[in-house]
């Protein structure tokens, strides 16, 4: 009888451990999806304040600036020659703005990557980074028309986005090195300069925590390399559902 007692209070531990392993495993799931949860819903917050603010250049101030180009063609033609050449300059600078603007817009309005596609989007970034003279870079892709998922997209080119303007903040490199590589089953975009590397070769900051939380919205492995003085690498590999 003190056997079977025994034998049914060491049942009852086994079965009250597993359950409490069950529970604390369950608990941190719900956790991890709570998180994941939190961080799409910011992510779609800042696209949708993305989108917004692109729409508004697009919309009131590119239209804006396109009226006051019209009306000083109608003044250039009644000025005298001097006059004449400082209007054309003004012309000129306003062309330039609008043209900013709208490459701009393009840039925050997400819908972009699914009109324009990943790769024309992109060369549209760089194109814009290329202009400030900063760095020379290079944008290589194997495939032109990339097919994904819209959302995941949007997600692949704000990691992108993250990762150039940490480069040009942060590494001094005079070359930055983006290449997509498309296959049936993954999309693999490698990312690297030749800058001073990230300090102590952390990658626990805040901006890349956030390139890898993003990353794990699409089930992508991200992975960030760094050498002192010999710059940084960062791969991306999205696995195509």
């Amino acid at each position: 009888m003190i056997l079977s007692v025994v034998l049914m209070m060491v049942l009852i531990y086994v079965f009250y451990v597993r359950k409490k392993g069950e529970l604390l495993l369950s608990q941190k799931e719900n956790d991890m999806k709570f998180q994941q949860e939190l961080t799409l819903a910011q992510i779609e917050m800042r696209e949708v304040t993305l989108n917004y603010i692109g729409q508004e250049l697009h919309d009131d101030i590119g239209q804006k600036l396109s009226v006051a180009k019209l009306m000083i063609n109608q003044v250039i033609s009644q000025c005298d020659e001097m006059a004449k050449v400082s209007l054309s300059e003004i012309n000129e600078l306003l062309g330039e703005t609008i043209q900013d603007i709208r490459n701009m817009s393009k840039t925050f309005i997400t819908d972009q990557v699914e009109h324009f596609g990943l790769i024309d989007t992109l060369e549209i970034e760089m194109n814009r980074i290329a202009r400030l003279k900063l760095i020379d870079i290079e944008l290589r892709s194997n495939k032109h028309d990339i097919e994904i998922n819209p959302k995941d997209g949007v997600i692949i080119f704000r990691i992108i986005q993250e990762s150039v303007n940490n480069t040009l903040k942060h590494s001094k490199a005079k070359n930055l090195n983006i290449e997509v590589k498309d296959s049936p089953k993954t999309l693999k975009i490698i990312i690297q300069d030749n800058g001073v590397g990230i300090k102590g070769g952390k990658t626990d900051g805040s901006g890349l925590n956030n390139m890898k939380k993003r990353a794990l919205m699409m089930n992508a492995d991200l992975q960030i390399t760094s050498k002192a003085n010999v710059g940084t690498v960062l791969k991306l590999i999205y696995p195509k559902k």
